[in-house]
């Protein structure tokens, strides 16, 4: 067997995307070692990581170019058994697509992104989704979604959970407080929050909760630090801070990759995700596999991945993340216990699951096109929760 992959994120800084697709390579490696894998690349610096054992080709960083030429091209010279993509196939494919669609909210939730955005996804995913053998999503809530959004047979969407990467683990805390201290210029203790500057991830609304946590109790040494890159509307965060007149105790480190990231997760005194709508929430699952404690949202997919496991709050509610903020902040008995019961949450996720899931899913997918090699799906190792 032949599966090619559009791995185009990896290397452009596409946080959950790159995230989502490197470690699924990363374990085809070790799991898969007679299919033969093709990654479609963009940029000279992602060939390094990329499992040297596949076969590596470049495609446009446009992705205009890269749908409409260089991706149908490619895939006719290759002619893989499928192609695998994250939301959107090249214009033309010879082969049957495997398409991830991480969530829907440019359908649910337009307001989250700008106008051409959100009608260039709805354009492309639903035509995506309609021709292809197979839809992949990570949680529940978004195989609802998506068969809800487009009318499709529940069983053509297929449900496999994402997974903190194995990076993400407990390491000394003085040591990573230390870490954090020298390169960041941040002290402790503090508050941390993972993900896009964006109106979605809803950075203004903690912003605004940890005034008034300081307001209430200004004794508590805290400070917020907010890590990841600068999207669309996201300077609207950054002048939120400054309104709160606590600029000097609010830090915006900017995108930071995955070994800064588990020095913050393991530095900070606890976890918080007040995003609106996530398919997934993958930030939850690192900050728990690092034994942080974690408040987060219960809404979309996020309280589905935690599953008891953190305290939740209404994202729309200041006060109630305020309070979750205080319960975490002042109470070290309820701290350590979400610490202990969110490390045995995310151990229930890995990404050798995930792959070899997603390998049962190829194999079916190309098995039922040639109506042979049925028996390899006999041979790839499938773990159920």
């Amino acid at each position: 067997m032949r599966f090619s992959v559009d791995a185009h994120a990896i290397g452009c800084h596409l946080t959950g995307n790159e995230v989502y697709i490197r470690n699924l390579l990363n374990e085809f490696a070790a799991i898969d070692d007679e299919a033969e894998f093709i990654a479609y690349l963009s940029g000279q610096e992602a060939a390094e990581l990329v499992p040297h054992c596949f076969g590596q080709h470049q495609v446009s960083r446009n992705p205009f170019v890269r749908l409409g030429f260089d991706l149908p091209r490619r895939v006719r010279q290759d002619q893989p058994d499928l192609l695998h993509v994250q939301y959107t196939a090249p214009l033309s494919c010879p082969v049957p697509v495997v398409v991830s669609v991480h969530d829907v909210s440019f359908l649910e939730h337009p307001e989250y992104f700008t106008s051409s955005r959100a009608a260039q996804l709805r354009l492309t995913v639903r035509r995506t989704v309609s021709r292809a053998a197979r839809v992949i999503t990570g949680s529940e809530f978004s195989r609802s979604a998506i068969s809800r959004a487009y009318g499709i047979n529940g069983d053509k969407v297929v449900v496999v959970p994402n997974a903190a990467s194995a990076e993400f683990r407990p390491i000394p805390r003085e040591q990573a407080v230390a870490w954090v201290r020298s390169n960041f210029r941040i002290p402790a203790p503090f508050i941390l929050t993972v993900g896009d500057l964006q109106p979605r991830k809803n950075q203004v609304g903690l912003i605004h909760a940890f005034a008034e946590m300081v307001r209430a109790f200004p004794e508590l040494p805290h400070r917020l630090v907010l890590a990841g890159k600068e999207n669309w509307r996201g300077s609207e965060a950054q002048r939120a801070a400054e309104g709160t007149g606590l600029g000097n105790r609010i830090h915006f480190t900017g995108f930071v990759h995955d070994g800064s990231l588990l020095q913050l997760y393991n530095a900070c005194d606890f976890f918080v995700f007040p995003s609106f709508y996530e398919g997934f929430g993958l930030p939850v699952l690192e900050a728990m596999a690092c034994g942080r404690a974690v408040a987060c949202s219960n809404t979309s997919a996020v309280h589905e991945v935690a599953d008891g496991a953190a305290i939740l709050f209404d994202p729309d509610s200041i006060s109630e993340m305020t309070q979750a903020m205080l319960d975490l902040a002042l109470n070290p008995e309820l701290r350590l216990r979400m610490e202990r019961i969110g490390l045995q949450r995310s151990a229930q996720f890995n990404w050798r699951k995930t792959a070899e899931r997603t390998l049962e899913v190829y194999y079916d997918v190309a098995c039922s096109r040639s109506g042979s090699d049925r028996q390899r799906l006999a041979g790839v190792p499938v773990s159920h929760p």
